[in-house]
């Protein structure tokens, strides 16, 4: 169900954002925990290894139990009013484009709209608009993960207006050019490799066991999400980097705390100081969080969409009996 299905035609465009919303705030509470790990790995100059001295966080375990011991439970969720703003309207305009563009493609070319090509071109577009789309409130979002106590923002209104006054504008952008780098492969896999492995289940699967529908959207989501986080990781790491610019104070606690002038510059020290390695810190909660994430976006846009048709279905067949 997920891209435009000549076959089918149950799900319109409105309706695909509409399933696209509730899906990103569904997935969104379940692996903000998750989220505020894999940040705090990637912000960390340090080492992550318990041989490290200086090392705040070293493991996803030791990491979960330090901050949950010096921040409590709900630092966990620390930016989520922000995260949810983001994956609501991330989830809307992702699948709201998506749909719409393998519907054009269908329709103006020779390509089928369920070829794995095409869901690798439409879902990169589509997740490049819709990163543009949110980008301001992913910053948001991850200066409210990475502030320690004492909080520098004490409210979305706060944090806004504190950033606009002291940074401007553009400080809402910043890490924006990896970020585009990076989402349109990122996506773009996750919906061809998504297809791929749901051509392969439905070509593996007998008839009768095909019942299990959403376990399968399930696994082939998780798989299409650890391939691509795992090829596109360095890049979120360097939009993170940029993303907490001009916000050292913040970060003193948890520390050391670098200054980059841009994506090449955060690039070359990065290299310099944490090595090969550093590019891919925090990369097991990372993985961690795609398959669940990955899995419960594609699980809960298909279980959304179809509850949409069944409900379309319903009405059409008690206005015929009437």
């Amino acid at each position: 169900m997920v891209g435009y299905d000549p076959e089918a035609k149950c799900v319109s465009t409105l309706e695909a954002a509409a399933a696209g919303s509730a899906a990103g705030l569904v997935n969104r509470v379940c692996v903000s925990p998750l989220d505020v790990i894999k940040i705090r790995f990637q912000l960390q100059i340090e080492q992550l290894s318990s041989r490290n001295p200086l090392a705040k966080y070293h493991g996803i375990l030791q990491a979960a139990q330090r901050i949950l011991r010096e921040e409590g439970l709900f630092a966990f969720w620390k930016g989520h009013v922000p995260a949810q703003f983001l994956s609501v309207g991330y989830g809307a305009v992702q699948f709201m484009v998506f749909e719409s563009l393998t519907k054009l493609v269908h329709n103006i070319t020779s390509y089928s709209a369920r070829d794995s090509f095409v869901h690798f071109v439409c879902g990169g577009v589509a997740a490049c608009t819709a990163t543009v789309a949110v980008q301001p409130v992913d910053t948001l979002r991850t200066r409210f993960a990475a502030q320690g106590e004492p909080k520098i923002y004490h409210s979305l209104r706060h944090a806004v207006v504190t950033m606009y006054r002291t940074e401007g504008r553009w400080t809402f952008y910043r890490g924006l050019t990896p970020t585009i780098i990076a989402v349109f492969p990122y996506a773009g896999l996750q919906f061809s490799f998504y297809n791929i492995f749901q051509q392969f289940s439905e070509w593996m699967i007998p008839a009768e066991g095909k019942k299990a529908g959403n376990v399968k959207n399930l696994v082939c989501g998780s798989c299409a999400g650890i391939i691509s986080k795992t090829l596109t990781y360095p890049f979120d790491l360097f939009k993170k980097r940029l993303q907490v610019g001009g916000f050292e104070q913040a970060r003193a606690a948890f520390g050391q705390v670098r200054t980059y002038r841009g994506l090449l510059d955060c690039v070359r020290q990065i290299m310099r100081e944490e090595g090969p390695g550093g590019f891919f810190k925090g990369l097991s909660p990372s993985l961690l969080k795609a398959a669940v994430s990955t899995g419960l976006i594609f699980f809960w846009y298909e279980l959304f969409c179809s509850l949409l048709c069944t409900l379309k279905s319903t009405d059409i067949t008690k206005k015929k009996r009437s």
